[in-house]
C-alpha cells in the first residue's frame, strides 16, 4: 500500500487526467478500499482542491473549479511540453496570449529541475518561430471546444463560412486539430448527419452546451489523412484543380497532405486539388512544385499565373538573364 502522502499525490494526479472517476475505479487504481479513498478526498479538500461528489450507483468524484488555482502535478514529459508550448505561444495561432505566456513561463522556469531546463533549452534553441499572419482563434473558444470534447457534450455555435453565410450548428465535438496557423474543430454535424470540420476563428460558441452524447466510432483510417482529404478542397475561398504531369507518388512528395490532395490518373499524371484564401498564394505554390501542370479550375488562377510569369520575366531581364520561352502551365 502506498504511504499516505504519496497516495494523495497519486490520487490528485488521477483526478487531473480524467474528468469523472467512480469510487471503485479510484480504489482499484490505488490499491485501497473505497473508504480510504473517501478519507483521502476529504484531505485534498482541506488543502484547497475542489473535488465534487458525483451521485449514482457507487458514487464518484470529479475535480472541479475552485476560487483559486491549486497546485498542479506534472510529470517530466508534461513539464517539458508545457514549457516548450509556452515559448512558442507568442508566435502561435491564438489571440492575445503572448505576454501571459511569458509570465507563466517565468514561473515554470523557476521550479524546473536542471535536467528538464536543459531539455527545454535544447528544443527551444533549435526552433525558429515565425509570426503567424491572418486570423487567429480566441483562447476562450478553444477552451470551450476542448471542454466539450473531453466531456462528450454536444456543442452549439454560430458559424460564418468562407463565403460569408451564417448558420447555427449543433455538433458532437471529437477533436481539436491544428493545421498550420489555424485551429479546426472536427465534429459530427447532427444536421448534416456527417463528419465536418469548422475553423475555430469563425465560430462563436453558445451557452449552455448541449446534452451529453455517446461517442460514435471515428472515420475509418487515420484521422489526419481523413482531415487532410477535406481541408484543402473545402473551406477556402479559392479551390484549384490541376492536372500535374508527374506520377502521384512524385507529386505527393512535394505537396504535403495538409496543403493538397493528390489523386492518381495514370503512371505519368495525377490530379491535384488545392485551396487557399488567396489566388496569389495558389499561383506561387503551384509554380514552385517543380512539375508541368494544366489548370482545370478556376479560370481566374490562369490570369494570376500570367501576372506572376510576367513579373518573373521582368525580374530576370533586369538582372541580365533572358527568360525561358513559354510558360510551365497550359490552361484547359
Amino acid at each position: 500500500m502506498l504511504e499516505t502522502s504519496a497516495r494523495l499525490l497519486r490520487l490528485l494526479a488521477l483526478l487531473q487526467i480524467h474528468r469523472d472517476w467512480s469510487g471503485k475505479e479510484l480504489a482499484d487504481r490505488l490499491g485501497v478500499s473505497p473508504r480510504t479513498v473517501r478519507r483521502d478526498v476529504d484531505k485534498l479538500r482541506t488543502l484547497g482542491y475542489p473535488i465534487n461528489a458525483i451521485g449514482g450507483v457507487g458514487g464518484g468524484y470529479q475535480l472541479g473549479a475552485g476560487a483559486s488555482l491549486p497546485p498542479l502535478l506534472l510529470d517530466d514529459e508534461e513539464a517539458v511540453a508545457v514549457a516548450v508550448g509556452l515559448r512558442t505561444a507568442a508566435g502561435g495561432a491564438i489571440t492575445g496570449i503572448g505576454e501571459t505566456s511569458v509570465r507563466a513561463l517565468a514561473k515554470l522556469d523557476q521550479v524546473l529541475p536542471a535536467r528538464l531546463r536543459h531539455q527545454v533549452d535544447t528544443l527551444s534553441s533549435a526552433m525558429v518561430i515565425l509570426p503567424m499572419p491572418g486570423s487567429t482563434a480566441d483562447p476562450s473558444t478553444l477552451i470551450a471546444i476542448a471542454s466539450a470534447v473531453r466531456d462528450h457534450q454536444r456543442l452549439r455555435f454560430d458559424y460564418v463560412s468562407h463565403d460569408g453565410s451564417a448558420s447555427v450548428r449543433d455538433v458532437e465535438p471529437y477533436r481539436l486539430v491544428q493545421n498550420g496557423r489555424r485551429w479546426y474543430l472536427f465534429a459530427w454535424d447532427t444536421g448534416a448527419s456527417d463528419w465536418r470540420r469548422f475553423r475555430a476563428d469563425r465560430l462563436s460558441t453558445r451557452v449552455p452546451t448541449g446534452p451529453r452524447f455517446v461517442p460514435r466510432p471515428l472515420p475509418a483510417g487515420d484521422l489526419v489523412d481523413h482531415f487532410a482529404m477535406r481541408t484543402p478542397a473545402n473551406g477556402h475561398r479559392y479551390r484549384a484543380v490541376l492536372t500535374m504531369h508527374g506520377s502521384a507518388a512524385e507529386v505527393a512528395e512535394e505537396v504535403p497532405p495538409t496543403l493538397g490532395v493528390v489523386e492518381p490518373v495514370d503512371d505519368g499524371t495525377c490530379i491535384l486539388r488545392i485551396g487557399s484564401d488567396s489566388l496569389d498564394h495558389l499561383a506561387v505554390w503551384v509554380a514552385a512544385f517543380g512539375f508541368e501542370f494544366d489548370v482545370r479550375e478556376p479560370p481566374e488562377l490562369v490570369d494570376h499565373l500570367r501576372t506572376l510569369t510576367a513579373r518573373l520575366q521582368r525580374a530576370a531581364q533586369r538582372n541580365g538573364s533572358a527568360p525561358e520561352p513559354g510558360s510551365s502551365f497550359r490552361p484547359t
